[in-house]
């Protein structure tokens, strides 16, 4: 059997070195039906990161990018959510907190129809699978014709969109909220502060923090951030997990994750056609996504998306990555994608050293290149603006994230996020998604050569 690690590659030396680099990072964290993101910090399966890691491995096996994805759409629950985290039972509880026995998914969560079969967390993550799910199938069309990959697949994916659509429509505009800073995968954001400020934290003593064992307390959240995340878990386990009588005391409307539902949503447009379904559906939705994105979030002085605060209704005002993400929509308006490319090109996400795309305004006042969240440049976030920049024909700004990428991600051992004023590795290495959006963004590469 010809392993991965031997697949035609480039006959450039340097990217030869990367793919085969990449390549061994996702075999080393293959878990059998899924891949966790890190050996040390991650040791389960998260939902975002399955979606990216399936985008990446589909070039080296379309067949276990279909089972990345398949393995997480066991753990839906019934109501239709995708949980941001399904627990590998072999792992002992304290290597990461929170653990299944904070969640108690099973219990906790039996009438919104938790899995019986496994446990998992009770929040979900951005809708990135049905993108994903499209992106494996046009790899290998012909297996994913064998296994009936996308009709299979397919129901789940509405399921999984209708929650976001009816159950998280908590503002009524249309848009899918989050009800914790973990949802939009930004955890730290510091969008997140000013919601935050008005959850009372859980006392300290009632919880312990793995993921310090791991990671340096300076790259990460503090105490005081990870009580009131706590508390909020809390709340939402202790009310069933239902969202129809739960009363969040965290709750916004964030851009990314209504750009990612779109790009979703016409993915699902184009898997509906492949399953014999009605793809009209699909596509009407992510018309009036695209029109609530703008009329709810669009900020004009700030040159930007920004999350809705949906306790307050009023916008956060802080720039973030997420507010380029819907550069993704292919149906923005074009005055509103040329002022999203001269904001990614000012001060506020510019660096001199590295076009990796900061996590948070350059110039805000809590910028921190080293902090989770608060600054650090993220190589998930420059995936999906610069493919967003490519939907609208921006080839040469997406031709230069494209770059350092590529030339960032090697010389950090393909790091969890880097300092995008210097360009150093952060967090964790030999990360997943890092690893396989490099393959999947030097494969695309060479096709376009």
């Amino acid at each position: 059997m010809t392993s991965l690690l031997d697949r035609p590659a480039s006959p450039r030396s340097a990217d030869l070195t990367l793919r085969r680099g990449a390549t061994r990072v996702l075999l080393d964290n293959w878990a059998g039906t899924s891949t966790v993101p890190s050996r040390t910090l991650y040791p389960h399966q998260w939902s975002w990161d399955s979606a990216f890691i399936a985008i990446g491995l589909r070039h080296l096996s379309a067949r276990r990018a279909q089972r990345e994805l398949e393995s997480l759409f066991a753990a839906q629950w019934g109501d239709g959510r995708v949980p941001h985290i399904v627990f590998n039972s072999s792992v002992r509880n304290d290597a990461y907190f929170p653990s299944p026995d904070f969640w108690r998914s099973s219990t906790a969560g039996a009438a919104a129809g938790a899995p019986t079969m496994c446990e998992t967390s009770g929040i979900v993550q951005p809708p990135v699978h049905a993108l994903a799910a499209w992106l494996t199938h046009e790899a290998d069309t012909e297996e994913s014709r064998r296994r009936a990959f996308l009709p299979r697949l397919y129901p789940r994916l509405v399921a999984w969109h209708d929650y976001l659509l009816n159950s998280r429509d908590l503002g009524g505009g249309g848009l899918a909220a989050i009800v914790h800073p973990w949802e939009p995968g930004m955890d730290n954001s510091p969008c997140w502060d000013g919601p935050l400020a008005r959850v009372d934290p859980a006392a300290p003593d009632t919880f312990r923090r793995a993921d310090l064992d791991h990671g340096h307390p300076a790259d990460r959240p503090t105490d005081l951030d990870y009580g009131r995340y706590v508390q909020l878990a809390v709340a939402y386990r202790d009310a069933g997990y239902d969202d129809r009588t739960a009363r969040p005391a965290f709750a916004l409307e964030d851009p990314c994750v209504n750009a990612l539902l779109i790009a979703s949503e016409l993915a699902l447009a184009e898997i509906a056609t492949q399953a014999g379904e009605d793809a009209a559906v699909h596509t009407q939705r992510a018309a009036r996504l695209t029109d609530a994105l703008v009329n709810r979030l669009w900020d004009d002085e700030a040159g930007t998306f920004l999350a809705r605060d949906l306790t307050s209704d009023t916008l956060v005002r802080e720039r973030s990555v997420a507010g380029l993400v819907p550069l993704l929509a292919p149906g923005l308006p074009a005055e509103l994608v040329d002022r999203l490319v001269a904001t990614l090109d000012g001060p506020h996400f510019r660096a001199d050293s590295c076009d990796l795309v900061p996590s948070y305004d350059l110039t805000g006042p809590v910028f921190d290149p080293t902090r989770y969240w608060r600054g650090p440049a993220w190589f998930n976030t420059a995936w999906l603006v610069e493919r967003g920049l490519r939907t609208h024909g921006r080839h040469a700004h997406a031709d230069r994230i494209r770059s350092s990428v590529l030339n960032t991600a090697g010389d950090t051992q393909f790091a969890e996020y880097v300092d995008p004023t210097t360009g150093e590795g952060r967090g964790a290495r030999a990360f997943s998604w890092t690893a396989a959006l490099t393959l999947d963004l030097l494969t695309t590469q060479e096709t376009c050569r």
